[in-house]
């Protein structure tokens, strides 16, 4: 106590003094006015005092002084710039919205409106202002540093709310019988080899993993294509990881997969398999070899019936937000350097809601650009929905259809 009185007592004034004095007896408790007193040389009517200050002082004065007594009168100091300059809000306002502003050839019109650029247009507009409290003015506007933000979802199908009514009602009516539901979809396609993969990992401190500064794709290892398989109500997840192309034949030959390894054992008595899915890529609405692929039907015995999401909503496939989510933050931060750690790094993904994904590789050759003529596909047991037949359909098995 005695050598922080020798230090400060003489840099402090006779208030400041008495209030840190103040506020030393106070933590120091019962007897602190005594102690203090002693260590100070400062007379117990002046600590009291000081003590009494501290409870006077108003949550107001607080805030605005930071709890110590003013020193500066009110209204002291440098003007600010917007005062002695009266038009440089109104010519920086200018600078940072000229399409709201009414001024489309203002020089900053299609350049990053940083500081320093903000910095070196004001002084042609006459004003002297520095970087620094460039970086302090927008804020007296209203304006904050803001990124953009994901709202607009584009067009609006008709009837997209109805077809989600629709997709819930399916899927409750197959839950209700004990019949298997799956969302089905193909991942980002990755490179294979030692690329940056988006994260962070746990590493020896300065020891970050080295990986390749462009993204080239390697013509040995190539890229694949995880296609997946995600079991609505088990929350069981099958990917099969391709090394061709992402064509319809492949997404059929994943739903088989799953069917035999994982489906099969879960749902024995399973005459029907629903499947919901996006309205664009390998398993789209509009591709003909999709719908030739799932004549599958014939050959596990069971109606194979579709549900399309509308148009601009495949983000809100169970899939997406349930599993392949997962298997990114999994191996967040890892290059994916052979196509067996991408299989084991799906394989390894769990969560605490009890998800399990069994991953393998599918090494079969894909062709893309397979044509199914108009007589093939009138000759599948197809059958549409009254509600929205392009999105609702089901594929029977021969025998049904004869």
């Amino acid at each position: 106590m005695k050598e922080k009185f020798g230090a400060l007592s003489g840099r402090l004034d006779e208030a400041t003094l008495r209030i840190w004095a103040a506020v030393e007896a106070r933590a120091l408790g019962r007897g602190g006015v005594t102690a203090v007193a002693n260590a100070s040389g400062l007379s117990r009517t002046t600590i009291h005092a000081g003590l009494r200050e501290l409870a006077s002082l108003s949550s107001d004065e607080a805030a605005t002084t930071g709890g110590h007594a003013r020193v500066r009168a009110r209204g002291g100091g440098c003007k600010r710039l917007s005062i002695k300059d009266p038009t440089l809000l109104r010519d920086l306002d200018a600078l940072v919205e000229p399409s709201a502003r009414g001024d489309p050839q203002s020089p900053l019109r299609w350049t990053c409106k940083s500081t320093p650029h903000l910095a070196k247009e004001l002084p042609a507009k006459g004003h002297t202002v520095s970087q620094r409290s460039v970086c302090d003015l927008p804020g007296q506007l209203g304006y904050s540093l803001q990124g953009t933000r994901m709202t607009r979802e584009g067009g609006h199908p008709a009837d997209c709310d109805a077809q989600c009514a629709h997709i819930r009602a399916m899927v409750a009516q197959y839950q209700g019988t004990d019949e298997p539901v799956i969302s089905v979809d193909t991942k980002k396609k990755e490179l294979i080899g030692g690329f940056k993969n988006a994260g962070r990992e746990w590493q020896p401190k300065g020891m970050p993993e080295p990986v390749r500064v462009y993204d080239v794709i390697d013509p040995t290892l190539g890229k694949v294509a995880p296609y997946g398989v995600y079991d609505i109500a088990a929350k069981q997840g099958w990917v099969s990881v391709g090394i061709t192309h992402d064509t319809a034949e492949f997404a059929v030959e994943t739903i088989r997969r799953w069917w035999r390894e994982m489906g099969r054992p879960l749902y024995p008595q399973a005459r029907r398999l629903l499947i919901t899915a996006d309205c664009g890529g390998s398993n789209g609405d509009r591709v003909r070899l999709w719908r030739f692929a799932l004549q599958l039907a014939d050959e596990l015995d069971m109606t194979m019936q579709v549900c399309h999401r509308p148009p601009g909503t495949g983000k809100w496939n169970k899939i997406e937000h349930r599993m392949f989510c997962q298997i990114t933050r999994n191996w967040r931060g890892r290059p994916l350097c052979s196509r067996e750690v991408v299989v084991n790094l799906i394989g390894g993904t769990t969560t605490d809601k009890g998800l399990r994904i069994h991953a393998e590789l599918d090494d079969n050759d894909y062709p893309a650009g397979v044509k199914v003529s108009d007589a093939a596909l009138a000759d599948l047991a197809l059958e549409r929905d009254d509600f929205h037949g392009e999105w609702n359909y089901r594929l029977n098995p021969c025998r049904i259809r004869s």
